[in-house]
């Protein structure tokens, strides 16, 4: 996520890679959810298992696949992030994609759903998995605070080439130290909402994850602000005023 171009691209190719990206990271969340409650019936710790390791695989080879055309943000907390970071740079993310980004995650993330629901034959319907307790809400501030917090201290070091391995491994990591198992994202919330399944959330509990999304990318905005003010800083040297 946030692996930027490699050259500038036009916004329609952007936000097709946004759609797709998306898309493609909630069909291997549903899809291998499903497939590890076919595989490990009796087992809720074997599903965790098999479900976070395809999507720690899934998310590093789509960021590598997509980010050289759209920075690989998948994730609506990750966009306006992208812009509120980089909002002095003339270089920066525009703030006028910010919003046609965000459309283009959302409507992906459901068509991702409904395919993955379509593979296993699984019909579509809303989930009836509710989440939204109070521990569930605090797993989803600290993941997405922990998101975006990574994502952007690699940008800040100039390590942004770390992107795939380093994300991936962090939701495959906090698909077990959250209570929420780490959904850290508006837009797959909401495709998710359409899979009455392993990895489904019920319409009930969206609206609470994603206020608890966005609070997290908030603290870890202010997190990213606080350790790093400046772009590309060295550890151990002083820099000049802050970029953003």
């Amino acid at each position: 996520m946030n692996a930027p171009p490699t050259a500038p691209q036009p916004l329609g190719r952007r936000l097709l890679a946004e759609l797709l990206g998306t898309g493609l990271l909630v069909t291997v969340v549903v899809g291998s959810g499903i497939a590890a409650a076919d595989l490990s019936p009796r087992d809720t710790g074997l599903q965790l298992l098999e479900n976070s390791t395809a999507t720690v695989l899934g998310l590093a080879v789509l960021i590598l696949m997509l980010g050289p055309v759209s920075g690989a943000h998948f994730n609506p907390v990750v966009t306006v992030a992208d812009w509120f970071l980089s909002r002095r740079d003339p270089q920066g993310f525009s703030a006028r994609h910010v919003a046609p980004y965000i459309a283009a995650q959302c409507v992906g993330a459901v068509a991702g759903a409904l395919l993955a629901n379509a593979m296993f034959d699984a019909g579509t319907a809303f989930s009836e998995h509710e989440r939204a307790s109070g521990s569930h809400l605090l797993g989803e501030v600290v993941a997405t605070a922990g998101l975006v917090l990574l994502i952007f201290t690699l940008v800040r070091t100039d390590r942004v080439a770390l992107a795939a391995p380093a994300v991936g491994a962090y939701i495959g990591a906090a698909y077990w130290f959250t209570s929420s198992t780490s959904f850290a994202n508006p837009a797959v919330s909401l495709g998710r909402m359409f899979s009455d399944t392993f990895a489904g959330i019920a319409p009930s509990s969206v609206p609470s994850f994603v206020v608890a999304q966005v609070v997290g990318g908030a603290i870890g905005m202010a997190l990213v602000l606080a350790l790093y003010p400046s772009q590309a800083v060295t550890p151990h040297t002083h820099q000049g005023e802050p970029h953003a």
